[in-house]
């Protein structure tokens, strides 16, 4: 069983999305608004992520960013939806030859760690909002990662699609900002609250 225990809203949410997304604009919006409802339940940062079906958009799992709630700086929502897709179908690979290809949608693209975990998840794909530079603009540490980050994944057989909805992701990290949302694990010390560009 996943450590990271998701908020009784994101199960419900989860629960009833039972028709397919089929376009990526809403699955895109599906996982915005998980990340939106973790600011304003104040369950979490603001980031979402869920795994589909990718060709038949059947939800799998979804993910939110529980750092704060689990004091586990690992509980991002890539890490948390990915976990939840291995328990749900019991496999550690998602992508077992003669299986539906699966996608990670999620709500910013990937920082250093979920990259690396992305490429040894199995899923197919990965649709992403929001980029690494926005979440840094209100203070995140994304960490470093290869300048050609999508061309990597691409050559391991994950096709990569950016900015999908980028500005209401990003409207997102602005609510996050403006209600004084905790901007953990971030290394600049006492000078990082006049480095934090306004949105």
């Amino acid at each position: 069983m996943s450590p990271f225990r998701l908020p009784p809203w994101a199960i419900r949410l989860a629960r009833r999305q039972r028709s397919p997304l089929l376009a990526a604009p809403d699955r895109i919006r599906f996982v915005i608004q998980l990340a939106l409802t973790n600011v304003t339940a104040k369950t979490g940062g603001p980031f979402g992520a869920a795994v589909f079906e990718a060709l038949t958009g059947r939800l799998i799992a979804v993910g939110v960013n529980v750092v704060e709630p689990t004091n586990c700086s690992l509980a991002h929502a890539e890490i948390v939806a990915g976990l939840n897709a291995h328990r749900i179908l019991r496999r550690s690979d998602l992508g077992i030859p003669g299986t539906p290809k699966l996608e990670l949608v999620t709500s910013c693209e990937p920082c250093a760690m979920c990259y690396g975990g992305i490429m040894w998840s199995g899923v197919r794909k990965v649709v992403c909002s929001a980029r690494g530079t926005d979440a840094v603009a209100i203070g995140f540490d994304e960490a470093p990662k290869p300048k050609n980050w999508v061309a990597v994944l691409e050559r391991r057989g994950i096709s990569v699609v950016q900015d999908v909805c980028r500005s209401e992701a990003i409207a997102v990290f602005r609510v996050y900002q403006q209600t004084g949302g905790q901007i953990y694990n971030a290394r600049k010390g006492a000078r990082r609250q006049h480095l934090v560009k306004k949105l």
